[in-house]
């Protein structure tokens, strides 16, 4: 459901409040602005960031990691490592973001007077180690990191150096494996330490502790799990990754990740884990009580702030690409650019193949169920095309030779086929895929999806040249921490886009 001018559409909104590959969210306010966060992964840039004005309506507005010098993953860094778990804090009129760059620089630490950017370059924190790094500042003015684990640490945010020794902190409930995502927050009283448990899966869940101190004795909260979705029907499920923030009213809330299977048995989610939202409240023993995150929840008690969703379609008219196209790894000089011809997206190869972890490709997350994806692409004496992307060794992609031959290819862990194969004139042709999900399942074995992919002809028809199951880019199936991204690439010499166009269908 989507805000009005006048107000909540039916008195609700959606969730995920940001679909797709957006995982791990971390959020903090400034008066009445709310920024958020999310993982990367091997994409670059890396880490994108939204702004809202009422914690439902995000709107991308820039990256952490879009230089070279911030962000140095090198062709080797497998799928699904890269950049983990960033937390996001506004301390002393400036924002910091602390994350792990698990392929090459370890724990890193940014900061910036603007969260739109431009970020610093990197201070490396080597003293610092384990994933999912937080940022907190004590009264006294001295930050602590806290890890994974749960391990804690001092540390000079100017220069990195660690101050102290590690301590190992309350690390959730015994047994429970992966303790992870710890934030740590002062709120009357007490000292918060929330964290994640239970492995990033179906039995995702989130607990929390509390002491006097930053450092602790931290005592759990007697209603742990906080908030997990471990073995019930409920449409989203792997509930964890939270992060609490207050709203201008005093109310709270908390972004978490989540995701939405399809299909029959075992469930197969295939756009990654989303970013949702859900109310807090508070017991009269003062811990929190984390509301039901469902797809339609009741609106904040405020007016909505909508903001302006980004086109379907990019004519590749401006100098720079928009912060929400991805590369993979890197975006090298020379094989990425939208003025070599002016209103045309110009790729040279570097990889041979979706293939290769070097792959010259621009895509976005592909963020609904249902969907479209159109691109008119001029081959020249090259090859290249429109590609469906979990990773290396999982993708759909339907691509044009400068010899005038469009053929589908499928890649499925070690199996590579061509599916469907085509003449078209030389030149200039629009591939497409459309992807479509299920209204409803009837079959325990059935898919989340099916997508065509083809060749648009001048009426607008798809022809199809291979239908697949889409259980095949999914996470259950693929394995790692990303969702699917949809784009173009170039393959062998340089290929040129005219125009992509990425169009919801049934929100569904």
């Amino acid at each position: 459901m989507k805000a009005t001018a006048d107000g909540w559409a039916g008195g609700t909104f959606s969730n995920p409040v940001i679909p797709g590959f957006h995982p791990d969210p971390s959020v903090c306010r400034v008066g009445e602005d709310y920024y958020l966060v999310c993982s990367s992964f091997e994409y670059f840039p890396g880490v994108p960031v939204f702004h809202s004005k009422d914690l439902v309506h995000w709107e991308q507005i820039g990256n952490v990691m879009e230089r070279p010098a911030q962000l140095r993953l090198p062709d080797t860094a497998p799928s699904s490592g890269g950049v983990y778990a960033p937390t996001l804090r506004h301390h002393d009129g400036r924002f910091w973001l602390i994350t792990t760059d698990v392929s090459h620089d370890g724990n890193v630490l940014f900061s910036a007077a603007d969260p739109a950017g431009p970020w610093s370059d990197p201070v490396r924190l080597p003293g610092v180690k384990g994933i999912d790094p937080d940022l907190a500042w004590d009264e006294d003015g001295r930050c602590w990191v806290t890890t994974a684990g749960i391990s804690q640490i001092a540390i000079d945010p100017g220069t990195g150096q660690t101050i102290g020794a590690p301590r190992r902190l309350w690390s959730g409930t015994p047994g429970a494996k992966a303790p992870e995502a710890p934030h740590l927050y002062r709120i009357g009283d007490h000292w918060y330490l929330l964290i994640a448990e239970g492995g990033t899966e179906r039995g995702h869940g989130i607990s929390i502790a509390r002491g006097p101190a930053p450092y602790g004795p931290f005592e759990p909260c007697p209603d742990n799990p906080v908030l997990s979705h471990r073995s019930t029907d409920l449409e989203i499920q792997n509930t964890g990754h939270g992060d609490l923030v207050e709203a201008p009213d005093g109310s709270w809330w908390l972004v978490f990740l989540g995701v939405r299977p399809g299909g029959g048995s075992p469930g197969w989610h295939v756009l990654g884990r989303e970013t949702f939202l859900a109310p807090v409240t508070w017991s009269d023993e003062e811990w929190p009580v984390i509301g039901a995150a469902t797809p339609a929840m009741a609106a904040p008690p405020w007016p909505p702030r909508p903001v302006p969703a980004p086109p379907a379609r990019d004519d590749f008219d401006a100098a720079r690409l928009h912060p929400h196209w991805l590369s993979v790894r890197c975006r090298p000089e020379g094989y990425f650019s939208t003025t070599e011809r002016p209103g045309w997206l110009t790729l040279r190869a570097r990889g041979a193949s979706l293939d290769d972890q070097a792959v010259t490709f621009a895509g976005r997350r592909q963020q609904d169920r249902s969907c479209r994806a159109r691109t008119l692409i001029d081959p020249g004496v090259g090859l290249g095309g429109l590609a469906v992307r979990l990773d290396e060794r999982h993708h759909y992609a339907v691509e044009a030779a400068g010899t005038g031959t469009v053929r589908v290819v499928a890649r499925i862990g070690p199996l590579r086929q061509t599916l469907g194969e085509r003449r078209v004139p030389v030149g200039p042709v629009t591939l497409r895929i459309d992807i479509s999900a299920p209204t409803e399942t009837w079959d325990p074995r059935q898919g989340p999806d099916v997508l065509r992919l083809g060749v648009e002809g001048p009426d607008g028809e798809l022809e199809v040249l291979a239908e697949l199951d889409g259980r095949y880019l999914s996470t259950e199936v693929a394995g790692g921490f990303t969702g699917r991204v949809i784009g173009m690439y170039a393959a062998e010499g340089t290929v040129r886009f005219d125009w992509f166009a990425l169009d919801a269908g049934d929100k569904g």
